[in-house]
């Protein structure tokens, strides 16, 4: 027998709303958000927020007023008295606009009037519809608490057939809120007034959403930072616009200040090489943990169903990029560089916009969203901190439902549109990081050149002047100049060690793959049960393997070596590489009958030689997938061949590829960390130890002009390197 409870139902306590305004609006400043927000999709073009005596919890009150449509008795009654009203929801997914300015709403959860309890304990709005009678809703949260149920907890709410407030034509809504909460604070104000201003984008000068802010203690908003104040400050500018898989508006500006004499300006756009040969979003594919792969991102793809298709949509990003080093501050002849400081620390970072209007929390200090503070770490003299940018993101709420607002109003649920939609603007990051490094280290030579270039042996250079200058005692003079010199050997050696070491690192991975992979067919044959003779030539493969890797390992000494066998040697170590991308490599250089033997460290020209191609094999891929979207037919190849220079003195190793070129100035991709490889995928390392290689041999690395050599027409577009060894007189 069942025995059936007479209470089959959800009773709610009164107590309920205030928990919800508690725990799902996480603060004063995204409660008054979210309150403006709402006067945003009630079509209004201006909203005023009046502060008085709010340093008094007791006396202070807030007053909201706006323009828009107003609501009537049976919105307020049938929507804004409904806690989570999916009102808003379906007008979005209708893609209902508002009558004046044609807005989606952007308050879809039915939360937002839960801010005003957040403010404050009572609260009168005052609403006029056009054509309709003025209303009035009078509450009072503290008699929520008092009551048991939310059905029991009564307030006012009532037509006024004579308008008071909204007289003559006018239509809004006005929120009062008293009996605050909190008394207000100098930071507390100071940070609304801040949201309330980056609600919309800093760029965009007009618009058609108007928030003003005043508050009667006037000294709490005194000497705020204005960003017209900063943003002469800003040495690069930048603006791009992603679209499906495709960079299809690029824009970068370095405009010097005045006082940066010699220094020139720089203008990149999509039209240029830098831009167009790697506008196509070519990102690492990951399988667990561990990049195997590059695939194109596509952000016009489906997220969603097909009953229910979620889309992320074109992208508009731009920026300002700041440079805070004392140095060069102090060459703008401009004052507020304090302010600046401020100003960066506080509301530095990348911010999100949809439809002009912010998105919470991201821009905000602390959250590190895109990871820029991590990857500046990691990369210091290259990568861009939230400190060090102010940028912007534009979505359009339309096309960009796959990335979808947390309930709290914090942010966009991590999911996977989520992890591609920052994927992709680190990609562009990426892009204008390279550009500004170069730039950057113009201002470093010309500023400060020479502790800019080796700061380590240009401080022992100092000292070594002034204990010649200084001492006067001969035996110390000679006892402290035999400690720098040793000094000065050791800290060389070490660098030399450290050069082969980062060398091996951007290669091991590689080596470890193609023995992985020999092995693995060695099982197969086994299992299979194959000829002898396969195993055999498998094994001898192994072993010819490690012993050339095991060249970049041994510090060996400067010997004679003939240059041929060297060079099969790199391409043995990249030969799995090469045949699983089907590159094909033309080896001119075997063809080459005259001097064949140098003096060299076999172990670091191995290391430059195998950097140098393992650059062409990325670049030749990218260029492949650039070409996946058309028809055009690509044969990746690469060119190696051997030159004596006209005065004989002089050994060229040329290596040439049918890829895309160098995008940067060829005077600056020799230095560490410069590359335009996406993140994860290059360290800027590999040129800049060929060159140090070079070196260290009395050599040089080169980026000759293609009509300097004979060599044939399709790698007329590519990258072309020529390493320059000296030759050994006496084997002349």
């Amino acid at each position: 027998m069942k025995l059936k409870s007479e209470k089959n139902f959800f009773q709610p306590r009164a107590r309920l709303l205030l928990q919800l305004g508690d725990k799902l609006i996480k603060n004063e400043n995204i409660a008054l958000l979210e309150l403006i927000k709402n006067s945003y999709d009630a079509d209004a073009k201006k909203v005023t927020v009046n502060l008085t005596s709010i340093t008094d919890k007791k006396l202070g009150k807030i007053d909201i007023i706006d323009n828009g449509e107003g609501m009537d008795m049976d919105i307020i009654e049938n929507v804004w008295l409904e806690p989570g009203s999916d009102y808003k929801e379906q007008l979005f997914k209708k893609r209902k606009r508002t009558k004046k300015y044609k807005r989606l709403p952007i308050g879809e959860k039915g939360i937002g009037r839960f801010g005003v309890h957040k403010l404050g304990n009572k609260i009168e709005l005052i609403s006029k519809k056009e054509g309709k009678n003025e209303v009035v809703v009078s509450i009072d949260w503290n008699e929520f608490s008092k009551n048991k149920y939310l059905k029991d907890a009564r307030f006012e709410v009532y037509e006024r057939t004579s308008s008071e407030y909204f007289k003559r034509s006018r239509t809004g809504t006005r929120i009062i809120i008293t009996d605050l909460r909190s008394s207000w604070d100098r930071k507390m104000v100071r940070d609304i007034y801040k949201s309330v201003f980056t609600l919309n984008s800093p760029f965009k000068k007009a618009g058609t959403f108007q928030v003003d802010i005043n508050s009667d203690e006037v000294s709490l908003l005194q000497n705020l930072p204005q960003w017209d104040d900063i943003q002469k400050f800003a040495l690069w500018h930048f603006k791009c616009k992603i679209e499906g898989s495709q960079i299809t508006e690029f824009e970068y500006k370095f405009t010097p200040w005045d006082s940066m004499a010699g220094i020139p300006p720089k203008k990149v756009t999509h039209l240029d090489d830098f831009i167009a040969n790697r506008s196509t979003l070519v990102i690492p594919k990951e399988k667990g943990k561990k990049k195997k792969s590059e695939e194109v991102l596509n952000l016009s793809r489906n997220y969603g169903s097909n009953n229910d298709p979620l889309t992320i949509g074109p992208i508009t990003f731009e920026g300002y990029l700041f440079d805070r080093d004392k140095t060069t501050l102090e060459l703008n002849e401009q004052t507020g560089v304090s302010l600046l400081k401020q100003y960066l620390d506080e509301q530095g970072g990348i911010r999100v916009y949809r439809d002009n209007i912010r998105i919470n929390e991201y821009g905000e200090k602390g959250n590190d969203w895109l990871n820029l503070d991590i990857r500046r770490i990691n990369v210091p003299a290259k990568k861009v901190s939230n400190n060090l940018i102010l940028g912007v993101v534009d979505l359009d709420s339309e096309q960009s439902s796959a990335l979808i607002e947390k309930t709290n109003r914090e942010g966009f649920i991590e999911n996977e549109a989520f992890n591609d939609f920052g994927t992709a603007l680190r990609y562009v990051l990426n892009l204008v990081e390279v550009l500004r490094k170069s730039d950057k280290d113009l201002i470093r030579e010309k500023y400060n050149p020479s502790e800019a270039e080796e700061p380590v042996l240009h401080h022992l250079g100092e000292l070594k002047d002034l204990v010649e200058s200084r001492i006067k005692d001969l035996d110390l003079k000679n006892q402290i100049n035999t400690h720098l010199i040793k000094i000065e050997e050791d800290y060389t050696r070490i660098n030399e060690i450290l050069l082969t070491s980062a060398g091996v690192g951007l290669t091991m991975g590689v080596g470890i793959h193609e023995v992985q992979k020999v092995i693995s067919e060695l099982n197969e044959i086994v299992k299979s049960e194959t000829v002898p003779e396969n195993i055999l030539n498998l094994i001898s493969h192994l072993d010819e393997l490690i012993e050339n890797y095991g060249d970049l390992f041994v510090q060996s000494k400067k010997e004679d070596h003939e240059i041929i066998p060297l060079i099969n040697g790199a391409l043995f170590n990249l030969s799995y590489r090469l045949r699983a991308h089907n590159i094909r490599v033309e080896h001119r250089y075997r063809n080459f009958d005259k001097v064949k033997i140098i003096n060299c460290s076999k172990r670091l020209l191995l290391g430059a030689i195998v950097n140098i191609i393992d650059n062409s094999i990325y670049w030749l891929n990218r260029k492949e997938k650039n070409l996946e979207k058309t028809d055009e037919g690509f044969e990746k190849r690469i060119l190696i061949d051997l030159f004596l220079n006209k005065n004989d003195d002089m050994l060229e190793i040329l290596i040439a590829d049918n890829a895309v070129g160098f995008g940067l100035p060829t005077d600056q991709i020799t230095k560490p960390f410069i590359t335009d490889k996406d993140d994860g995928l290059g360290m800027g390392l590999g040129l800049h130890i060929a060159s140090e290689v070079m070196k260290i041999h009395d050599g040089e690395i080169n980026f000759p002009d293609k009509g300097n050599y004979d060599i044939p027409e399709i790698y007329k577009y590519g990258a072309l390197v020529v390493l320059r060894l000296k030759l050994n007189q006496s084997r002349k």
